[in-house]
């Protein structure tokens, strides 16, 4: 058995090399040089996607447990109750970690595992527990933990009491479990993330109504409750507020001591026109402003963008003089995903359909086809096409529209499309994937050069996981998990970083037994 592992591993090797060769054209010569020696180079998860474990050591019912246990929500019927087994795994996947020489690492910590009942209950000290174990060995390797304390999953209790982010009650929530968070892991984590995207949050929960809790009404889709309409402002709104008040908290009792910064994390897919007239260029504009700047316009000059605000008139939630004065400047530095670029279409000025992810009220529709080709080439995600200038767009968007201000890319990656094979070598023979975050960090980089204060980019995702609705069936992983044995390999995009990064994979090889690490995480 040891000399097969050592043949396979050989044969990734050889894989790689080939490869690299082969695209050593296309790569623009990209080296951890063209980055400053300060630059954060990582992974991101989030709980509810890896951890499982979902019914022990005092977890609560989350709104993800409900939804997927709810037959057709999820591809397959595919659930987080046991994902990647993190819960009982993350040692090893820590070692894999820094065996790619990644320098930082950034995941979610699970609400209902900390607070089961929200503030309506006790806090779980064993949850408190798991995540100490998590930061203290991620810094016994050298890698910095990039903490988002809420990424999409929250007690179901506040589902049921109040209708969660419908209701300003969920302010006061999250401030109280962002508190103790910082009360219980500040003294480690220096780089806080509030809430990770709101904007998909609203869109595909209150909008599409494809998320819990399921909410939207016609023309976007055809839930028994919802409207798509009014629902993603209010939500937008608490959420937002929610934030803000935790980031004031954090710097008037935490920050001077404890030292760290935070921020928040929006998506910004970059659009181009479908075509070269006036009209298209501006829906461009209107894409943007509609999902991005709905969320940052906020955060850094206190108030929504001005177009929304001629669209929507008084249905737009207001901020008080107080709120703004508490919302404005809530953030140390901008944390954006990326991962695609879209064509847009206008909409006030021709007809359009009604499908696609058009920003709410936007009057504008977006694909990626144009006179059915594709602007860039086909992911595993539908919608999602391979466009790496896109990246180096978004960058300068944000550079443009909010100077001065740190960024960090807290996620970009590649799902392998179907057509690809579903053998596991060819899985792990990731070439794609390889060619995909190459170019992408070449983009980046002219960004950098071109003025923009980047300081970070973090891999979606650091192994194949429970990809929301789409399932396990959708592969963003650095690392191929074997969902029937929850077996950990590092494909071939994982040698690449660690040849980029100069880390030692070939020792991470070995798979420890989950004795062991069960054995690491109690004692």
């Amino acid at each position: 058995m040891a000399i097969i592992k050592t043949l396979q591993f050989l044969l990734i090797l050889f894989l790689s090399s080939q490869s690299f060769a082969q695209n050593e054209e296309d790569d623009e010569g990209i080296k951890r040089s063209d980055f400053p020696n300060h630059f954060f180079f990582g992974t991101s998860t989030s709980s509810y996607q890896i951890e499982g474990g979902y019914v022990e050591d005092g977890r609560g019912t989350s709104n993800w447990d409900v939804f997927s246990h709810i037959p057709g929500n999820i591809k397959n019927s595919d659930t987080g109750d046991v994902a990647d087994d993190h819960y009982h795994r993350f040692m090893e996947d820590i070692e894999m970690m820094s065996s790619m020489g990644m320098n930082a690492y950034r995941f979610s910590i699970s609400w209902t595992r900390i607070l089961p009942k929200g503030r309506f209950g006790k806090v779980n000290r064993r949850g408190i527990v798991f995540y100490n174990k998590i930061i203290d060995n991620l810094l016994l390797k050298g890698i910095e933990p990039f903490v988002t304390i809420h990424h999409h999953d929250l007690p179901d209790e506040l589902d049921k009491r109040y209708g969660s982010w419908m209701s300003s009650h969920m302010q006061e929530d999250f401030v109280y479990f962002a508190k103790i968070c910082f009360k219980e892991f500040g003294d480690r984590v220096k780089h806080w993330i509030t809430i990770n995207e709101p904007n998909l949050v609203t869109l595909m929960g209150y909008i599409k109504g494809v998320y819990p809790p399921a909410h939207c009404s016609p023309p976007f889709g055809n839930c028994s409750v919802g409207n798509s309409d009014i629902e993603p402002l209010i939500v937008m709104h608490n959420m937002l507020l929610a934030h803000a008040k935790a980031v004031f908290i954090y710097r008037t009792q935490f920050q001077k001591k404890q030292g760290g910064s935070i921020g928040l994390v929006a998506y910004c897919h970059m659009y181009e026109p479908l075509t070269n007239n006036e009209f298209d260029l501006q829906a461009v504009d209107r894409a943007l402003i509609f999902s991005f700047a709905w969320v940052y316009d906020p955060i850094v000059y206190g108030d929504y963008p001005k177009e929304m605000r001629e669209v929507f008139g008084s249905q737009l939630p207001s901020f008080s003089n107080t709120e703004k004065n508490i919302i404005k400047g809530s953030l140390d530095y901008i944390c954006v995903n990326h991962y695609t670029t879209l064509y847009a279409k206008d909409c006030l000025h021709s007809p359009c359909s009604n499908g696609g992810d058009r920003p709410i009220k936007g009057f504008l529709d977006t694909m990626g086809y144009r006179n059915s080709v594709s602007i860039g080439d086909p992911t595993g995600m539908d919608r999602f096409f391979v466009v790496p200038r896109g990246l180096e767009k978004t960058i300068n968007y944000i550079n443009q529209r909010y100077p001065n201000k740190p960024i960090f890319v807290t996620e970009n990656g590649y799902s392998t499309p179907p057509s690809d094979g579903n053998k596991v070598e060819d899985i792990i023979n990731d070439t794609k994937r390889v060619n995909f975050h190459r170019n992408y960090l070449a983009s980046l980089v002219r960004a950098m050069r071109n003025g923009a204060d980047v300081r970070g980019y973090f891999v979606w995702s650091l192994m194949d996981n429970l990809e929301w609705i789409h399932g396990f069936n959708t592969r963003f992983g650095l690392v191929y998990v074997d969902f029937q044995t929850l077996e950990r390999r590092p494909k071939l995009s994982a040698h690449w970083f660690a040849s980029l990064l100069g880390g030692n994979l070939q020792h991470s090889s070995s798979i420890l037994n989950k004795n062991t690490f069960d054995h690491l995480m109690y004692d």
